[in-house]
């Protein structure tokens, strides 16, 4: 093998691509910043309990494990920063009042994961750790819808779903563990045979209502079916509410919105609402998000938590090659007029490049596209022939 290829699903990000990864991220971090979103790092490595407490059996899978060499302990490459934020606010920054965190990094995975289907995602996210109403959920839908229109990305959909309508069916008809894994299995995948044989043996509202939620998808309209088939119990009728006032509280803003019950995604980990964006030229979801009040819990504080991530490096897939920003060529050299002309030009944000004294340029290879050229005593900016 030669000893320079990287791993499978491990790339590099060349330069027209990185810089447009890289001016993308600082962007996203503003916007946070100006919605009161308070920038994070948390560190690539940390003690397996702290990664996974909470996060339940797939994020264990995702997550690759080293043996820290000082203490004996098991720890874990991070492959999602979300439990970290929860850490910071239940332990570092002790807040009694509402906090809204922000976070841009490297996760790595053991299997290749999302649009980029890497096991190396650049992951950005918000989190709002305090407040359990509505109104934090719509601000972090509005912050994510943000974020994927400052990236350009167009005929965004969002899909909403409540996994308490899944659990209050489970609670109510005390399920074991085996079979309630089974019909969720049965429910990601949309199978409504399987469905209808695993509940064959309960109550026939209650086997109604699982088959029911396979089919229990459109827009705000099927909440009213909703209303008339699930069982009529208080959780499901305050989730289907909230799903309403989702619809309401988004209603302004230039997207597709969309429910399916079904939809469990991070049913062991979320605790209210969940949510998916997806984007015209897109296979799959660019952002995940939904509300996670339990997690905190690990951390020694019940924090009610909502928030959102994505992954930048698959975020960008759709859009148009990348293109190295171009720059101007200046000639070798350190006379005083010169080098106070390349700093004016550097200092208006040009790329300003000098050349080195007795070797060729490669105009082409540096991406410039403009000379500065000494012209009547002034030095000025002036177009390369081609």
């Amino acid at each position: 093998m030669r000893n320079w290829l990287l791993p499978e699903f491990i790339e590099d990000v060349l330069p027209a691509e990185a810089g447009r990864i890289e001016s993308l991220r600082r962007q996203l971090l503003d916007l946070f910043q100006v919605h009161g979103y308070q920038y994070v790092i948390p560190p690539m490595l940390e003690y397996m309990e702290s990664l996974i407490t909470g996060t339940g059996y797939d994020l264990d899978l995702a997550t690759f494990k080293v043996v820290d060499q000082l203490t004996g302990r098991l720890m874990g490459v991070r492959a999602d920063m979300t439990p970290q934020a929860a850490r910071i606010d239940a332990h570092m920054l002790n807040h009694q009042g509402v906090s809204r965190l922000c976070y841009a990094g490297t996760v790595l995975r053991t299997k290749p994961d999302g649009l980029a289907r890497t096991r190396e995602p650049l992951q950005l996210g918000a989190e709002l750790f305090g407040h359990a109403g509505i109104e934090s959920d719509v601000e972090i839908q509005r912050l994510m819808i943000k974020s994927l229109q400052l990236l350009g990305l167009k005929e965004l959909h969002i899909d909403f779903s409540h996994v308490g309508i899944f659990e209050s069916l489970v609670k109510h008809a005390e399920l074991d563990a085996g079979l309630e894994q089974a019909l969720f299995s049965a429910l990601q995948s949309k199978d409504k045979s399987a469905v209808t044989l695993l509940v064959n043996k309960l109550d026939t509202q209650t086997q109604q209502a699982f088959i029911k939620l396979v089919e229990l998808n459109g827009d705000v309209n099927m909440l009213a079916e909703a209303v008339k088939v699930l069982p009529p119990f208080d959780d499901i009728h305050q989730a289907l509410n909230d799903l309403r006032a989702i619809a309401d509280h988004l209603a302004d803003l230039d997207v597709q919105v969309g429910f399916d019950l079904s939809e469990l995604r991070g049913y062991h980990y979320h605790s209210g609402i969940v949510f998916a964006a997806y984007a015209h030229g897109y296979a799959g979801p660019i952002a995940l998000g939904g509300r996670y009040d339990e997690v905190g819990v690990a951390f020694g504080r019940a924090r009610p938590a909502t928030g959102f991530s994505l992954d930048l490096r698959g975020a960008v897939l759709a859009l148009a090659p990348a293109q190295v920003k171009k720059a101007i060529l200046a000639p070798a050299g350190n006379d005083a007029p010169l080098l106070v002309a390349i700093e004016s030009l550097r200092a208006s944000g040009q790329i300003v490049i000098q050349a080195f004294p007795n070797m060729a340029s490669h105009v082409d290879e540096l991406g410039c596209d403009r000379t500065l050229e000494l012209k009547q005593g002034e030095w000025c900016v002036t177009p390369i022939a081609h």
